[in-house]
């Protein structure tokens, strides 16, 4: 590299597509890409009690699901678009980082994160959070956390609310079996996970 070369700050899509880190469009991914990335990238730091990790497509799809569930009347197509895409920054990048690891990552990729964020909401036309919208969000976010944390990661209850800090009781049934069927809790392949992030996408 020569000295007057700026450094890359673009990484390739699988579409071939390039998303600019430092400024990122609407325009940078399609759809596949988004869903290939959040299938491939993992929850967890990637450990698992089983022989694979826990995607982050297979997480979105969950948390929409509660979502739906504890709402009391249908989620607006809007709204249900909203929570599926709530981590696609992650994808984009292919990188979910494990909580410890945030207050070190620092300012500078809390401004990436939302300069991708914001790109991902004008792509998709997402409505901006309510203070409410956002409490039942984080709700559904959470116990989805505490549940994949116990059935995916290995932690027990009691270190979910001790060490996690996550005061949600996790759930006993996987909320995904009825769509989706399966073995409860099971991480799904990628290539599974990408369709059927995909579908989501396509009909919130």
């Amino acid at each position: 590299m020569s000295r007057q070369q700026a450094p890359r700050a673009w990484v390739r899509q699988p579409s071939g597509k390039r998303l600019d880190l430092l400024d990122p469009t609407p325009f940078d991914w399609d759809d596949r890409d988004l869903a290939i990335g959040l299938a491939r990238t993992f929850r967890w730091g990637g450990h698992s009690v089983w022989p694979r990790p826990l995607s982050v497509a297979q997480h979105s799809i969950l948390v929409l699901t509660l979502r739906r569930q504890m709402s009391p009347e249908p989620l607006a197509p809007a709204v249900a678009l909203r929570e599926l895409l709530h981590d696609a920054e992650e994808g984009l990048i292919g990188f979910d980082p494990i909580s410890p690891l945030k207050p070190i990552l620092g300012d500078a990729f809390a401004a990436l994160t939302e300069r991708l964020t914001q790109a991902v909401f004008l792509r998709y036309g997402l409505p901006a959070w309510s203070d409410e919208e956002k409490r039942r969000h984080k709700e559904a976010d959470r116990l989805a956390a505490a549940s994949e944390a116990v059935h995916v990661a290995g932690w027990s209850p009691e270190e979910v609310r001790a060490v996690l800090g996550i005061t949600s009781r996790p759930l006993a049934t996987d909320p995904l079996l009825a769509e989706y069927g399966g073995t409860p809790w099971e991480p799904w392949p990628a290539s599974v996970a990408a369709e059927r992030f995909l579908a989501a996408l396509a009909n919130p």
